[in-house]
């Protein structure tokens, strides 16, 4: 008995933990444009019609019936529901990403999105689910206590040393954990395998639907593609570590050898390195949506906010030398 009250004592005291705000109104910020660049090319080349209406109204397929909860209260895959689907999710997702209005434009986006992707199971992809997982951490957690439109409202300036509450930068640190990690497992194919040749690489960005251009030159490069076939399964793989790494070095001084070994080199930076280039990389070379920018939102909440101000204070003196210099 002794030990569940102990345990639970733990768990309220994660719970009331607090901590600047910085991390997650990073995250908020790169969750509201991931949004927005979710939904905007879909606008801007004509396929709203196409691919989330029925066909009877101009799509290209039946979706009678289609949709979540919310798309058939409102009388299913019409013109009218998806186009006000459409707008008022953009809208909230603007809001989301400029810091006004508080918790409640993430939980708008955040059901607009998940509507909206389950219309149609033919055009959606695991990053809308991310996404929707996204916002809503947002919303259980606000976010527009600093970095916002609120702050600036509130305080005068859109930067203020308001604290929030700790556990939804854990939350969310656990959630890209399981999302890289299940996605390393998920990868069964030989070809990221020594058996396969470490070619699953390779045969993607061979792939019409995948590449943004041909790349049959990487053929001459090949075995550069097969290291990054395997470091990139070794990286995702190991990542569910990760959270558990920044749980020993928080309790720096434990006893135990083991402990001292596990937390001797701050692993974060280079998984955070390697994932911010695989993304660019990614980005760069591959047709994958918003992707890259949904799963980078989340980064930010690895890191601490002491952090993420010498990072913007670096940010800040090389931008000015650089202006020096051209001057």
């Amino acid at each position: 008995m002794r030990r569940l009250v102990g345990l639970w004592e733990r768990w309220l005291e994660v719970l009331r933990r607090r901590e600047p705000g910085e991390a997650l109104a990073l995250f908020r910020i790169i969750t509201g444009l991931s949004l927005l660049l979710n939904l905007l090319p879909a606008i801007r080349l004509g396929l709203v019609r196409v691919l989330w209406m029925d066909v009877s109204s101009g799509g290209y397929r039946g979706l009678d019936g289609a949709g979540s909860w919310l798309v058939r209260a409102l009388g299913g895959p019409t013109p009218e529901v998806v186009g006000g689907l459409v707008a008022a999710t953009l809208a909230a997702g603007l809001l989301v990403m400029i810091g006004l209005g508080g918790r409640w434009p993430a939980l708008v986006a955040g059901q607009g999105m998940l509507a909206i992707s389950m219309i149609n199971n033919d055009a959606k992809g695991s990053y809308d689910a991310l996404l929707c997982d996204s916002l809503w951490i947002l919303f259980l957690a606000g976010g527009t206590a600093t970095l916002s439109l609120d702050c600036r409202r509130r305080c005068g300036r859109w930067w203020a040393p308001s604290s929030v509450a700790a556990w939804p930068r854990y939350l969310a640190i656990l959630q890209i954990a399981a999302v890289y990690g299940s996605t390393g497992l998920h990868k069964v194919s030989a070809f990221w395998t020594p058996m396969g040749g470490y070619s699953a690489l390779y045969y993607i960005l061979q792939q019409p639907t995948w590449h943004r251009w041909e790349m049959s030159a990487l053929a001459w490069v090949f075995p550069l593609t097969q290291a990054a076939t395997a470091v990139t399964w070794c990286w995702e793989v190991f990542w569910p570590l990760l959270p558990l790494q920044m749980i020993l070095r928080a309790k720096a001084g434990a006893p135990g050898r083991l402990r001292l070994l596990l937390t001797r080199w701050d692993l974060r930076w280079p998984f955070l390195g390697f994932g911010v280039a695989m993304h660019v990389s990614i980005f760069a070379l591959m047709e994958v949506g918003p992707f890259s920018w949904i799963t980078l939102a989340y980064y930010p909440c690895l890191l601490r906010s002491a952090e993420l101000r010498a990072i913007g204070r670096r940010l800040r003196g090389w931008r000015s030398g650089r202006s020096v210099a051209v001057a």
